[in-house]
């Protein structure tokens, strides 16, 4: 593990906690790509592309938003290797666009002297060389509504004005007992903050489990950027997060309602392809030695435990309007 500091790389495990409850660092590179330029960086098609790891589930959302939309062919994509090194990020080979081998060599081109975490999403500007954005929920707001011009899905809205402010209070809540709750819980350093963590975290997965029995998605009658934030983790859940970060009170497959739900948005067109199970693992186990010091990926769950491809019967449930 390591970061940039000053624009050198510094090799050191630079996770923080407080009272031994994890902190996660803000995003740093916060500029915005608008469809009609006035941020100073304008939507165009082939000019901006997307640095992610089918393993991190903030890229995760990302891709799938990308997907949804139908911005393949407006927005590039590359995938990082999974197994983040001393180094951090790294591609399986010098990238086309950079000639980077390790995704910090970016965040030093867009600013020489950048101190700070290097993650995935990155929304890289060719026309500048620069990195425009590196928060994954800022990112999918711009996917959602800034390259419509050039999506095939123009008519799809994940983040509809009617439904904003519901979609708001569920995301807080799911980013801080879920998204960020895994972590919370994985990365506790006293039995006080992981009782903590992971009190809330099933707390939440309870209240999703019933707020799922009377409705098919969590806002609306479509899916919408709530799921498409919940979803990533969900689908990591009883392959990393109930082992490897101790989350481990119940499985997904535990609950009737999420497990479906989970299994729905799965099989929503293209999704299945942007999850790699193979890669989500080798990334948690191998990565993270500070928990999994030998680097040792385990065999389970079986099959039938990750089979999201089952039938999952949602669409018995009326939506609400």
């Amino acid at each position: 593990m390591g970061m940039l500091i000053d624009g050198h790389w510094e090799v050191f495990d630079h996770r923080t906690a407080d009272g031994g409850r994890f902190l996660r660092a803000d995003s740093s590179i916060r500029s915005q790509v608008t469809a009609d330029g006035s941020s100073g960086f304008a939507a165009e098609t082939g000019r901006y592309h997307l640095y992610v790891s089918l393993a991190c589930p903030w890229a995760h959302r990302t891709v799938i938003l990308r997907l949804l939309k139908g911005l393949e062919q407006a927005i590039g994509l590359t995938v990082v290797a999974p197994v983040i090194g001393d180094y951090g990020w790294q591609f399986n080979e010098p990238d086309p666009l950079t000639g980077a081998s390790h995704l910090y060599e970016l965040y030093q081109r867009a600013d020489p002297g950048f101190s700070g975490r290097v993650t995935v999403p990155v929304l890289w500007d060719k026309a500048h060389g620069s990195i425009v954005n590196n928060e994954s929920s800022e990112i999918i707001r711009m996917l959602n509504r800034e390259f419509d011009a050039f999506a095939r899905h123009p008519q799809r809205d994940y983040y509809p004005e009617a439904l904003r402010a519901e979609i708001d209070t569920i995301n807080e809540r799911v980013y801080r007992d879920l998204n960020n709750g895994v972590y919370r819980t994985g990365f506790a350093q006293t039995q006080e903050a992981y009782e903590e963590a992971v009190t809330a975290l099933f707390d939440t997965l309870d209240w999703l489990e019933q707020r799922l029995s009377r409705s098919r998605f969590l806002v609306g009658n479509q899916t919408t950027e709530a799921d498409w934030r919940l979803f990533p983790t969900l689908v990591r859940f009883d392959a990393v997060y109930h082992y490897h970060f101790k989350c481990n009170l119940r499985r997904l497959v535990d609950y009737p309602n999420l497990h479906a739900y989970a299994r729905e948005l799965y099989q929503h067109p293209g999704v299945a392809q942007t999850v790699d199970l193979g890669q989500i693992k080798a990334n948690y186990y191998r990565s993270m030695r500070t928990l999994n010091p030998f680097g040792i990926v385990p065999l389970g769950p079986e099959a039938a435990v990750l089979d999201f491809g089952a039938p999952h019967g949602r669409d018995r449930l009326q939506t609400r309007s």
